[in-house]
Formats: structure tokens, C-alpha cells, sequence
């Protein structure tokens, strides 16, 4: 049996698969051959991240398909409640990439509070001709420790998010509509342990006392922040967004910015991957990356191992 890892896997994960029999193709086919290359192939099983679509004109017209894996957890790019319904299996990796994600929030946070994205824009530019011009700029960072993290979705890696905050030091509360409360343990490298209850409150409570935002949500049809919502928030807080583009009102988030309603952002995920606003790659308040949540060496191992185990107890 064939699997077509169209937006890669790790190679942990494609020893698992060969050991068990299978065959691994890590080609990248373009999206529109996608139907044409897997027929021809005979693929079993396709593989995909966030840029590979499974809509339904693969599912209606690959009769070799048996499994869509999604590496990763969103499912958004993938049209799962059809393929199920077909008699595919459609799997994820919910738990997989959770600490890479969160660990990429507290990046954006530490750049946030110290002006590292600006600063490591204008340092090659005028660092030697105006270093004290710019040691001035920057010099008005402020710490994590005793301020308050709101969470806005509180499953696996919002959960990951606050094992980190509150090894910090930071205060943390959440909004969840779907959780009401959760036990986030703190496992230390001597073998102690603390445990610490979160009872999520409203999401507006929330905005209003936050120091800084970081959203976990799946995409959805309407924002989760926008010009209502951050007129809630404090005076100069700061949003991270390393869930889905489009949760996020962009628009109303750089005039935001722009008016020092809120002191910085850091973004992930963009409402046009991937194409995002030129205002908001330009916007010296905000710290960018292209999506590269899950992205770390440890995240795809286990994914791909992940992947593996679920194909081989379906298939095998």
C-alpha cells in the first residue's frame, strides 16, 4: 500500500510506515494533479499539513483512498464530516505539536515585551551609526513575570500555553466555552510536581483583565477579537494569534497598534496565507513568523510517529 505525504513527514515517521509494509511517497503534487496522481498511483492513504486541501473532489473521485491523515491539528483544509461519511478514515495529531506551539507564543511574548522584532529590524540598518538612539527606543521593556496571561481556549496546547506562563510567574485566566475547569500540572526535572486548578470565566472578563491575549481556537466563520472586543481589553496589552488566520480582525488590530490603544501583537497565522496584508507585515508593532507553530524537530518526530501508529492500526 502507497501514502502520499504531499506536505512532508518526518523521517521517523517514514521508517515506522516502511517497517510495517508500506510504501512512502514524498513528492509534492500540485493541487490541482492532486486527484489525476493519486489514481494513477494508487495511493492508500494521503497525508497533508495546512497547505494541501481534501475537499471533496478528491474524495468523490480517488477510489483507491482509505485514509486522510492530517499532521497536525486543525482539520479546517480537510472536508472530514464528507470524507467519514464516504467510509474514509480521517485522521489527526491533536496532541503532538502542542508545546511547539506554545513555546512559539512565549517567543512572540518575550519579543513583544522587549521590542526583539524591531529592534532586530533597525539593529543592521542604523546600529552602528545610531546605537545610542536606539538603546533609548528600546529601553522601556517591561517582564512577564506577575502579569496576567488570558487564555482564550483552554484545550491542549491553550493548556500547554499555561504550563509555561505559570512557570513564569504570570497570573493566568481563561474563557472556554466548551471547559469549565482544568488541572494544569507542572512537572519539574527532580521529579517534583505542583498543580494548579483554572476555572475559565467570560470571555470579556477575560479581555479586561489581561495584561496579554493569546488565542487557541479552531477557525471560525465570525472574528473572536475585533473592534468590540480589544476597545475591552487593557490600554496597551498584547494579542498573540498562533491559532488559525481570520480569528483575528486584522484591519481593526493594526489601527489599534497604529493608535497605542494595544502595545504589540504577535502573529503566525494571517487572515490571506499566504499572502498577508502589507500593513500588517510592515507594522513595526508586530512580530511575524509564517506558520510555524508545529514546526520543530521534536513536534514532527512525533507526529510523524504519531501518523504512523494510527495508519498502521487502521490498515494493518
Amino acid at each position: 500500500m502507497k501514502v502520499l505525504a504531499n506536505d512532508g513527514v518526518s523521517k521517523s515517521g517514514v521508517q515506522a510506515l516502511e517497517n510495517a509494509g508500506f510504501e512512502v511517497i514524498t513528492t509534492n503534487v500540485a493541487q490541482d494533479q492532486l486527484v489525476d496522481y493519486i489514481n494513477q498511483n494508487e495511493i492508500t492513504v494521503l497525508l497533508v499539513r495546512s497547505a494541501t486541501k481534501v475537499r471533496t473532489d478528491i474524495i468523490d473521485n480517488c477510489p483507491s483512498l482509505r485514509v486522510i491523515g492530517r499532521g497536525g491539528v486543525g482539520m479546517d483544509n480537510i472536508d472530514v464530516a464528507y470524507a467519514r461519511e464516504k467510509g474514509l478514515s480521517v485522521i489527526n495529531t491533536p496532541a503532538a505539536s502542542s508545546g511547539s506551539v506554545a513555546e512559539l507564543v512565549f517567543a512572540h511574548l518575550y519579543s513583544g515585551v522587549r521590542f526583539l522584532h524591531d529592534s532586530n529590524r533597525n539593529m543592521p540598518l542604523e546600529g552602528d551609526s545610531k546605537f545610542k538612539v536606539l538603546k533609548k527606543a528600546y529601553a522601556a521593556g517591561t517582564e512577564l513575570r506577575g502579569k496576567t496571561l488570558g487564555i482564550i481556549g483552554i484545550g491542549r496546547i491553550g493548556q500547554a500555553t499555561a504550563k509555561i506562563a505559570l512557570g513564569v510567574g504570570m497570573k493566568v485566566i481563561a474563557y472556554d466555552p466548551f471547559i469549565e475547569e482544568v488541572s494544569i500540572p507542572l512537572e519539574f526535572y527532580d521529579g517534583q510536581k505542583v498543580t494548579f486548578d483554572i476555572k475559565t470565566i467570560s470571555k470579556e472578563e477575560v479581555l479586561k483583565n489581561s495584561d496579554f491575549i493569546t488565542l487557541h481556537v479552531p477557525a471560525q466563520k465570525e472574528y473572536v477579537i475585533g473592534k468590540g472586543e480589544i476597545e475591552l481589553m487593557k490600554n496597551e496589552a498584547g494579542i498573540i494569534n498562533a491559532s488559525r488566520g481570520g480569528v483575528i480582525d486584522e484591519v481593526a488590530l493594526v489601527d489599534a497598534l497604529d493608535k497605542g490603544k494595544l502595545g504589540f501583537s504577535g502573529l503566525d497565522v494571517f487572515e490571506n496565507e499566504p499572502t498577508p496584508a502589507i500593513k500588517v507585515l510592515m507594522n513595526s508593532k508586530i512580530s511575524l513568523t509564517p506558520h510555524i507553530g508545529a514546526a520543530t524537530g521534536e513536534a514532527q518526530d512525533r507526529i510523524g510517529k504519531e501518523l504512523a501508529e494510527q495508519i498502521i492500526d487502521i490498515l494493518k
